[in-house]
Formats: C-alpha cells, structure tokens, sequence
C-alpha cells in the first residue's frame, strides 16, 4: 500500500511503531483547549446546558455578541425571517452595536449573562465572547446617547472614510477605514471611543469572561497600516491587549491570562504575521480545504499537509465550518452532519490549532438550513454526539503527545497517531472501508468506546473494518 505522511518537527521526536513499540513518547507542545460556539444562544439556554457543555469535553464556550445592539424587525427573534413569516428577525442584528454596554433583545440581559458565567464557572468551562468594535449598526442614527456623548459627537465615532463602501478589500487603506456590508466604519483610533469600548470589556471580565473573538478583525488597522485622517496612530490592537493604557483605561488582566483570536479571514495581502503578534487567528483556508476532501471524500483531494497560514499552528483557531460559512452563503451548510463530524474528529484529534465546534440550529435540514429559525434556543444535538464527545475527551487524555497523520491509498480513512498512546481513525468516504495501515500503537486488539468496534495491531500494522462516515478512538490502557 502507499501511504501519505504529514510529520510534524514534534513528531520526528518520536521513536517508529511495531513490536518494540511502548506507550512513552517524547513530549511533544500541543494546543488541549476545545471551543463550543453556542451560535445564537441566548444567555439561558447556554447556562441551562453548562452541564452537558462541560460533560462532553468542551473546555470554552463562545456565546454571540452581548453588547446592546440595534433592534430590526420590531425585535422579532428569527434566525432568518422570510417575506410573510409570522416570526420576523435576522440572526445578525445582534452584530450591529449601538452601544457598549452587556445585554441586548436577542440573547439575554445583563444579570442573565452573569448567571451564564457562574454557570461556567461552576463547570470549570470558560467563556469567550464575540466583540466587534469595527463598526456600528447600518443604521447609524440608532447608535445611543452614551455612545455618541463618550466620543466627543456622533461625526467623532467615524473614520474620515467611514461612509465610503470598501471596494479593494486588498487594499489596506480601504479595508481599515470603509464601510464594510453597510456597515459604517468605527474610529477605532480615537482615544475616546478607546477608553469606552475597553470600560465594556473590562466590565465582561468582571463578570467571569475569559476571553474575546474579535468580529472582522482584519478591518481594524495594525501599526503598520496607512492612517485614516482622523487617527494619529495605528494603536488599537495595543489597548485591546493591555500593551498601551488609554485615558486611564487599561484591559483589566494580563493578555496572556485570556484566550483571544481575531477573524482575520486569508485573502491577499493580510497581515497575518503581524496580527499573530497580538492574538491568535482563524485558519480559515485551512477550513476551505478540509471542506473539501469532504466533500470528496478523499484525504488526497485536498491539502490537508500545510496549515495554510503563516502562523505558528498553535496560534491558530480550527473550524470544520464556521458561522458565516454556514449562515451567510451557505457555503458549508450541505455538508451533512456526519461529515461535519467527522471532519471534526480529525481537527481535534491534531496536536495543534484549537478547534470551534459550529452548534448548527436545532431541526435543520439539508432543505431548510435554519431548521426551527429561532435565535434563543438550543442548536442540535451534534455538539455532543458520541463520536464528538470521544474526540473531545481523546485531546485532552493526548495532552504533551505528538501527531502522526497517515492516509490510506484511497485517501478515504485518515489515521492520526498521538504518540504511543492513541490514535483517532476517520472514515471520510461514504462507504465501509477495510484498512490496513501502519501505526505507532503497541502490537494487541482494541476497541473504540462508541461503537464497539474491535481492531488489531500486528507487527506495527492496524487492521479493521470502518462504517461509512464514522470515527473511532482508540487508546493504550
């Protein structure tokens, strides 16, 4: 058989598989955190399921905006409302902010957000928050008193360029200081606005927040950057990580004592290295082409080798899909679960990147993507289906293990050893698959804890049988 490796510097370390395999390995430095994006959410429901978030191996939980946004719709609360629906609303209103203060119509208030972080914290799950300083609501007239007051006048919380619409998003003077969607585009650079963003984000931390996801973070320009006329410098990135205090204001805890990574979606000319110096970054390339050997259900079918991304792989955030891939153009949303799972398998199984977990709505279909179309309740059950939670758990028992991806011929099976001590086995293709296939795990018979599932290692070669779609963990006693 033919096989293809990708071995990381970490896995050189490790001795070969076989007879005289043990369970030891050199220590190998890995990423052990999982996020759970509880998708629309509301505060409550997040906290009701804190036990069944926690249970299934998820160490963070990323809820969606909580800042006071612009209410659309009359404050109806669809996921996607359609012309003549009796519920209206649009998921996105909550990413349109009209002030920074915590709670808003579509998730919660601010005393249900407290108890949503006491709820994590009594789980030992940490909370990320999505924060989109960039811009304000389309509709910028909604933006509230207290906003405009902060900063000196309404015309004071824009940049010069802040009305004129983003044609060259290569362009990093266009990308930093237009309009992005409508969206009119926040002086990100003005001291004032600086200060009463960071008041919020300090206030979040208060409350028992961990960390931050930074909306559309390539759209806020780095020291690097041209400057927009009404900036004197490039420093947002520095207040928003306590490097720089700003009017007395500085971020509340250290930096490195959080968890946060920007939505620095990969095009041309981003400055991805720059930003890694701030925070770690979406590996959204890498996404697109894992979507892709799903698709085809062929490993080989894509570049799963490289990360895609000139960062360090422990900087980076890992989807199978995101929101916007599923939301906005659906690019991702004809993927069936079990191939979302699967390919979920495989990111979590991997000693770097920290995988997100999209929580899909709960009732969707291939035919209708918003399935229930309510923003407030719960997504479907797949973020703790029992292949996931395996895997989930499986990352962490792997902690300090190095990787080693192989594939069958075919491409259809992917194998990824962690050491001496464990080893995830995905079947991407659609059809049951008897493998033979070289691997690092000590010579005797195995059985994945789902399914049941016996294998056997002989002279260093792993041999069974796989069902279409599924994965299996298998682990050293």
């Amino acid at each position: 058989m033919k096989h293809l490796y990708l071995i990381s510097l970490a896995t050189l370390l490790a001795s070969c598989g076989g007879n005289n395999a043990t369970t030891e390995s050199a220590t190998a430095d890995t990423n052990d955190d999982v996020i759970l994006h509880a998708w629309s959410w509301s505060f409550n429901t997040i906290a009701d399921n804190m036990k069944d978030i926690a249970d299934a191996g998820y160490s963070m939980v990323q809820t969606s905006p909580a800042n006071t946004c612009f209410v659309g719709e009359n404050g109806g609360k669809a996921l996607f409302s359609q012309p003549g629906d009796s519920i209206t609303g649009k998921w996105y209103y909550y990413y349109q902010p009209t002030d920074w203060k915590v709670g808003n119509y579509l998730l919660g208030n601010r005393d249900e957000f407290k108890a949503m972080c006491d709820s994590a914290a009594k789980y030992g799950v940490r909370v990320i928050v999505d924060v989109l300083p960039n811009h304000t609501a389309v509709d910028h007239t909604a933006v509230l008193p207290d906003l405009d007051n902060a900063v000196g006048g309404h015309e004071n919380l824009f940049h010069a360029n802040g009305f004129t619409p983003i044609v060259d998003y290569n362009d990093r003077m266009e990308c930093t200081t237009g309009e992005m969607g409508g969206l009119p585009d926040v002086n990100t650079e003005n001291p004032d606005f600086q200060a009463y963003y960071m008041n919020y984000v300090n206030d979040l931390l208060g409350m028992g927040v961990s960390g931050f996801r930074y909306d559309t973070a390539k759209h806020i320009g780095l020291p690097s950057d041209p400057l927009d006329p009404k900036a004197e410098r490039n420093n947002f990135w520095d207040v928003a990580t306590g490097r720089e205090s700003v009017k007395g204001v500085q971020l509340a805890v250290p930096a490195d004592s959080l968890f946060i990574y920007g939505e620095v979606l990969q095009d041309r000319n981003v400055k991805e290295d720059e930003y890694a110096e701030y925070m770690n970054l979406t590996a959204s390339s890498y996404g697109h082409e894992l979507r892709s050997a799903l698709e085809a259900g062929n490993y080989l079918a894509a570049d799963l080798a490289s990360w895609h991304h000139p960062a360090d792989a422990s900087k980076l955030v890992t989807w199978v899909e995101s929101h916007d891939t599923y939301a906005n153009e659906h690019e991702s949303a004809d993927l069936t679960d079990d191939q979302i799972r699967a390919g979920w398998v495989f990111l979590v199984s991997r000693s770097n990147g920290t995988p997100l977990f999209f929580s899909r709505p709960a009732g969707r279909t291939p035919e209708n993507y918003w399935g229930n179309n309510l923003v407030g309740p719960r997504g479907n059950d797949e973020f703790k289906h029992p292949e996931v939670v395996a895997a989930n758990k499986f990352r962490a028992a792997m902690h300090g293990q190095p990787e080693k991806v192989s594939t069958t011929e075919n491409g259809a099976v992917i194998e990824v050893c962690r050491g001496h001590k464990g080893a995830s086995l995905i079947n991407i293709s659609n059809e049951a698959q008897s493998i033979e296939l070289p691997t690092d795990l000590p010579d005797g018979n195995y059985e994945d804890a789902v399914h049941h599932t016996k294998f056997e290692v002989s002279d260093g070669m792993l041999k069974g049988i796989l069902q279409p779609t599924s994965s299996y963990i298998l682990t050293t006693k």
